[in-house]
């Protein structure tokens, strides 16, 4: 069975904001339970830190955590600053990856490097990356966010790159790409759920593929329309972002984006089957074990031809279940009826 690592909500957190308890909503991502905690959580150094708190939002990793990070289930991977067309940016970047890697390596499952440039920009931040990993002791892992015209011309080198180094996840990053393109934001569509962006599909089909063929992880971009309003009332955009993950689940992405722990919850529930999607899948597993046990080769099951082959998907099916089972038990325990989940388990 395929051996599924969990990414199907990566969630950046500022690690400082302008408030009494500047790490609020990091230590709040460290903490959050249930489907609204994220299977990678992101401290931000980056945008969503000001430029005048970058010190204290590294300081504020470095404080929590050794408290927070072991009673978190999920990965961490903070957000440094970078920039391929940018030196000093590049120069903290790598002073903060070196000071995470000593300070908190332990508690660190990789880290993020944004607005990489060419394959060359890539092969830079994962050097860096092996460098700290080497110095500490340590396997670190890189994820970079292609939003740059360079990285997408490069995406397939650099995902070939990533195939023999600590290079695991490509992610998206819409806002930047458009900006970079001379894209513009337009104005409100007559579509109340409407995303004025492109939506690129060419490119997360692109990314989608890319990952696939080089064993790595790929992640789509945020959905920051966080909230609409309508006839006076300002609402959460649960159904803007519902249909953006759909989306990307449907072209093989691995996750999804988020930006709060309500879009994390939507993200969670979406990339994990649903109950007859599961139900399914055991069933078929099962009869098709049955049937090989007696010396089939392939068996009719409700209306299909199941073989090896087909047999494989509805392995992958279990297999994320099992794999969320294992990392955030609540989640499948609160979504699957017990009796499915213990099948489940059992063929997996």
């Amino acid at each position: 069975m395929t051996n599924t690592r969990l990414c199907r909500t990566f969630q950046t957190a500022p690690a400082g904001v302008p408030r009494d308890d500047s790490a609020k909503y990091l230590r709040s991502g460290l903490t959050t339970e249930g489907f609204q905690a994220p299977d990678w959580l992101v401290p931000d150094l980056e945008d969503g830190t000001a430029p005048d708190m970058k010190d204290e939002a590294l300081d504020n990793v470095r404080d929590l955590l050794p408290e927070y990070a072991p009673g978190f289930a999920g990965e961490i991977w903070p957000r440094v600053e970078w920039a391929y067309d940018d030196e000093a940016t590049r120069k903290r970047g790598e002073e903060q990856i070196r000071t995470l890697a000593e300070s908190v390596g332990d508690h660190l499952d990789g880290v993020v490097v944004p607005k990489v440039g060419r394959l060359e920009d890539v092969q830079a931040a994962e050097s860096v990356v092996a460098a700290a990993s080497r110095e500490t002791n340590r396997d670190l892992e890189l994820a970079v966010i292609v939003e740059t015209a360079r990285a997408r011309s490069d995406l397939r080198e650099i995902a070939k790159f990533g195939a023999s180094s600590h290079l695991t996840a490509l992610v998206f990053g819409p806002v930047d790409y458009t900006a970079e393109l001379g894209g513009r934001e337009l104005g409100e569509s007559d579509t109340p759920l409407a995303d004025n962006r492109p939506t690129w599909p060419g490119l997360y089909e692109a990314l989608s593929n890319e990952a696939s063929a080089s064993d790595l992880l790929a992640v789509g971009g945020p959905f920051d329309r966080l909230f609409r309003e309508r006839a006076g009332v300002t609402f959460y955009n649960g159904d803007g972002y519902a249909d953006h993950v759909v989306r990307e689940a449907r072209v093989g992405l691995d996750g999804s984006w988020s930006l709060h722990p309500n879009q994390t919850a939507q993200a969670n529930r979406i990339h994990l089957p649903t109950e007859d999607e599961l139900r399914t899948a055991v069933r078929k597993i099962e009869r098709f074990t049955e049937a090989k046990d007696t010396g089939t080769g392939a068996v009719a099951i409700d209306g299909q031809m199941v073989d090896e082959a087909t047999l494989k998907n509805f392995e992958n099916t279990v297999a994320t279940v099992r794999a969320v089972h294992d990392a955030r038990e609540s989640q499948t325990t609160e979504y699957y009826d017990a009796d499915l989940l213990d099948r489940a388990l059992a063929v997996a």
